[in-house]
């Protein structure tokens, strides 16, 4: 068994429309994630990658099908399924070590010294020593991306959601972050499943690439990245690199120019 299985999950949210009306996010989503693998979602807009995150994470439910997670199934938030999103929502009124220190105050831990030595040691991976009593208005927004990884991997997460972290950075910077984030999983080895509708993000960092349809999100493909770690931006040069960015923006150019005879807005409308 592996060690994350989605299998057979349909997701069907609510409208603001006609009552009764609903509309069908993610139909017969199966894949699997084995322990200290990276994986990445890639699709187009809308297509559910998100809402594959929040279900997961434990924050909504299937509508059909099971997830679990170490052969148990997932029915709600627990700590060691994290999630990082696009913003870093720090708390603005609080140092960088009182952000990080935040989640092992709260949760009352009886060894506040072992947090904060573990909360030091994650802030050097990280770059950040010497930035703990900075404030977030202080710090660029890769630093603040950072803080907030920080604080999620204080929880010792065995598994991490990420919901495009970086995409609202600049290139570089998030070329900074990529590099950061196979650094934190050369140590910890925590599973990944990270969203993207960046190409070359997916295929720097995974294992195994999940491509998703438009709306309601089907997996179309699954691409296996035959790159060896640790990895390096050289890779992005390589044959092999090259050939299999080719085959996904073709893969994502057809989905986006499918149209089945006619334009539509590929939102599946349920009734009754």
């Amino acid at each position: 068994m592996a060690y994350l299985e989605i299998s057979g999950v349909d997701k069907v949210f609510g409208t603001d429309g006609k009552p009764g009306q609903k509309v069908l996010a993610l139909e017969g989503i199966n894949f699997a994630v084995e322990q200290g693998e990276i994986y990445a979602l890639l699709g187009p807009s809308g297509c559910g990658k998100s809402t594959i995150l929040e279900i997961v994470a434990g924050f909504e439910r299937p509508t059909r099908g099971t997830v679990l997670f170490d052969g148990a199934r997932i029915t709600g938030p627990e700590p060691e399924r994290a999630m990082v999103f696009q913003q870093p929502n720090l708390f603005p009124w609080l140092t960088v070590i009182d952000n990080v220190m935040f989640g092992p105050r709260v949760q009352g831990q009886s060894d506040m010294r072992a947090a904060a030595k573990r909360a030091g040691h994650l802030l050097e991976i990280c770059g950040l020593g010497g930035f703990e009593k900075r404030y977030p208005y202080q710090l660029s927004g890769g630093m603040r991306q950072r803080v907030a990884i920080v604080r999620v991997l204080m929880n010792n997460p065995r598994v991490l959601l990420m919901d495009e972290p970086f995409g609202a950075l600049d290139a570089l910077t998030r070329l900074t972050m990529q590099e950061l984030l196979l650094a934190i999983w050369g140590e910890l080895k925590p599973t990944i499943i990270f969203v993207t509708h960046d190409v070359d993000e997916a295929l720097f960092l995974a294992d195994r690439v999940g491509v998703m349809s438009r709306r309601p999100g089907r997996m179309k493909r699954e691409v296996g990245v035959e790159i060896g770690r640790p990895r390096d931006v050289d890779v992005m040069i390589t044959p092999k690199f090259t050939a299999l960015k080719s085959m996904l923006i073709h893969e994502l150019r057809n989905e986006a120019q499918a149209t089945d005879g006619a334009p539509q807005d590929h939102t599946k409308i349920l009734t009754g």
